[in-house]
This record gives structure tokens, C-alpha cells and sequence, in this order.
């Protein structure tokens, strides 16, 4: 994992939350053929399949249902849509979510290098306006579940990305919606300097996320 968004830590908080992390680490869930790792958002889940290779090249399954229970997917959550994005190096697609009952994702990147983004959006969750990022790449196979309540967006790092992504609901212009990718006050660190950055007109045009705050249904359930 790449980095999370979070005030300047003093030294011994520094040491405290490596603590934390490597106490995470020794509890990560192993089934099979899937590791997940948690994150410092709640509910957000590094997921790292096994990857078979030999010098044919590889496989990997990127996904089951019956994963759902052991890696932290809500049981009940059923993907009923994939896509598929390419990107050049330097794109950044985000932050986006669906109002409503909105949408869970599982990310993964089927060619080249990204850094996948989440922002927590929920209301009094301890970790709301603070994001995470996973680099994704296809070597690892590494995939990333964002639940309901996040924002989600990527920076492309290689030549060429294919991003694949399932999601729990189908794509609805009406309710998708967008904070700002520059928000300075989430900070999210992008990899690339910002003049290498590319950003569409509609992303470019998100607004703040305090901005739409009083506006957003997601709620923290602890």
C-alpha cells in the first residue's frame, strides 16, 4: 500500500501506528487461494489472489463468490456489473461515487501500473475525509474492495493501464457524483508531479467535499 491521507504524525505516533500496521499485517486472512490485508479505512480491503506461474506465463483467479465471508466482502453484496477501462500514463480518473444506495467496487489492473484511491465519505466515521492508496499492478494480481461510502479514483504510473472493475450496482449517470481529485482538504497525494497529470473536464470541475457534505446519505455504522 501506497500511503493514506492524514494529518502530519508526530514520532511516536509514527511508531504507535507501525505498531498497528504490523499487528494488522500477522492477522491478515489467508483462504485458499486469496489473502486480504486490512487497511486504516475500515471496511476498505487489499485482496491478493494467488498468482501460478512458469515460463508459459500465469494464472490467477481474480474472484469468487465464495470469498465474500473470508475476506470481508458483506455476504449479502452481489456485483451485477464489470467494466473495463484503458488509460495512458498520467490519467487520473476521480473521485467518484453513486448517491442513493449507492456502489461497491472491486478494482484490479489487468495491464500496467496504477494508484488506486479511496475517500471515506461517511458521516462520523472516525476516519471520514482520509483515503488510501493501493498501488495495483499486473504482477501481483493485488485487487482493492471499496464499499459503499467511498469516493474512488486511480493515477495511471505505466505507459498503458487496463483498469477491471466489478461493481454492486449498475451505472446511472443520474446518481453518480464526484469530489474534487485536488481536494486540499482531503490531500490526497498523487504519485506524478501535477503538470504530468491528466484530468478530464468533468473531474476537473468536481467540487469540494465540504462543499456537498450536508448532501451525501453515507452514515458510519461502527
Amino acid at each position: 500500500m501506497a500511503g493514506s491521507g492524514r494529518r502530519p504524525a508526530s514520532r511516536a505516533e509514527c511508531s504507535a501506528r507501525q505498531q498497528r500496521e504490523r499487528r494488522a499485517r500477522l492477522r491478515c486472512v489467508t483462504c485458499g487461494a486469496v489473502r486480504a490485508v486490512p487497511t486504516s479505512l475500515a471496511g476498505l480491503v487489499v485482496i491478493e489472489p494467488a498468482v501460478h506461474s512458469d515460463d508459459r506465463g500465469f494464472f490467477c483467479e481474480t474472484y469468487r463468490r465464495q470469498w465474500h465471508a473470508e475476506v470481508g466482502i458483506p455476504a449479502e453484496e452481489r456485483f451485477v456489473q464489470d467494466n473495463h477501462s484503458r488509460s495512458t500514463r498520467g490519467v487520473v480518473r476521480g473521485m467518484h461515487f453513486h448517491i442513493g444506495p449507492g456502489v461497491a467496487k472491486l478494482v484490479r489492473c489487468g495491464r500496467g501500473r496504477i494508484l488506486d484511491v479511496a475517500v471515506d465519505l461517511r458521516s462520523g466515521s472516525p476516519t471520514y475525509a482520509r483515503w488510501e492508496a493501493v498501488e495495483l499492478d499486473d504482477q501481483s494480481m493485488r485487487e482493492l474492495y471499496i464499499p459503499v461510502g467511498f469516493a474512488h479514483g486511480f493515477c495511471v504510473l505505466s505507459e498503458v493501464a487496463d483498469v477491471l472493475y466489478k461493481q454492486t450496482a449498475y451505472y446511472d449517470p443520474a446518481v453518480e457524483r464526484g469530489i474534487a481529485w485536488n481536494d486540499p482538504e482531503v490531500g490526497i497525494e498523487w504519485p506524478l508531479p501535477a503538470a504530468e497529470l491528466t484530468v478530464s473536464d468533468r473531474d476537473a470541475a468536481a467540487p469540494l467535499l465540504s462543499e456537498i457534505a450536508a448532501e451525501l446519505p453515507f452514515r458510519w455504522h461502527p
